[in-house]
This record gives C-alpha cells, structure tokens and sequence, in this order.
C-alpha cells in the first residue's frame, strides 16, 4: 500500500460477531425446525431453508470481510483487486444521518450502474449506489469518505 492510497479492513470484534450472531440464528432456525416442526411440511421446509440461507450468509460474509477496501488513485477497490467504485464513476458521496446506507458506513452515488455486487458486512452495490461499511470501524471508513470526497472534488475541479 502506498502514502497515497488508505486501507478499510474490518474490525475483529465486529466480524466475529456478525458471524456468530448469523451463525446462531442459521442454526436456531435449523433447529427450530428440526425439534419443534410445525405441522405443515411447507413451514417446516421455510424453516429449514431460511436456516440454511443463514449460514451460508454467514459464512460468505466471514471470507468476503477477510479482504479489506483500499481506496488509491483510481477509486475503491477491493484489495484482491475487484472494483468497488472507481474513482471516474462517483458522482457524490454521502454519509448523512438518515441516507439509507450500512452501519458506520457511507453511500456512494455513481454516474451509471455497474452492476449488482455484495459482499456481506463490507459493501454492496445496486444499481446507481455503493454501501460501504458493516464490520468495518467507524473512525477508519470516515477518513475513507472523507479522502474519497476530497478526490472527487479535486476529480470535477476544471482544469486550465
């Protein structure tokens, strides 16, 4: 990582507990559906697949947070290379109080889709908007929007 590009990795405490709170609702649900079925077959089969939903979620969040966000020059990319946002893309961040966006996190505003993308507690992209945040900490993901709104506005300053 270079002095001109800041890195956005998870917190431990909050990635162990998203997946443990995941994991443990995947099992109850299992559960539930296993000790006490209900008597129709089709509560017991939204049981059981709501359970297995859970864990797998679970599961992907857990390796998807393991690579952290790193913002350089070009944008927000994950550090295994796959685009986030590039940086020629964003049209504006916000992390206002009450914009629909993760936990400690920001919302991205891109020029034009990119395509759906989600990566459990770290990102996600629908449409025209990036999520970023969930597990990460929230000190680190405000200096992050906030580099990110400064290269954005140095991005749309005009040139002479």
């Amino acid at each position: 990582m270079d002095q001109e590009s800041f890195e956005l990795a998870p917190s431990p405490a909050r990635r162990i507990f998203g997946l443990l709170t995941q994991g443990l609702l995947g099992l109850l649900l299992i559960w539930i559906g296993l000790a006490t079925p209900p008597e129709d077959l089709g509560w017991r089969a939204f049981l059981l697949v709501l359970g297995a939903i859970a864990l797998v979620l679970a599961i992907r969040g857990w390796t998807g947070s393991a690579v952290p966000l790193v913002l350089s020059p070009k944008g927000l990319y994950q550090a295994d290379g796959t685009a986030v946002a590039p940086l020629e893309s964003i049209e504006s961040i916000d992390r206002a109080l009450f914009t629909f966006k993760p936990s400690n996190g920001f919302l991205i505003r891109l020029k034009e889709p990119l395509g759906r993308a989600w990566v459990p507690g770290m990102w996600w992209r629908v449409g025209r908007r990036v999520g970023v945040g969930g597990v990460t900490g929230g000190a680190q993901t405000k200096i992050v929007a906030d580099a990110l709104s400064a290269m954005v506005a140095r991005r749309d300053l005009p040139t002479e």
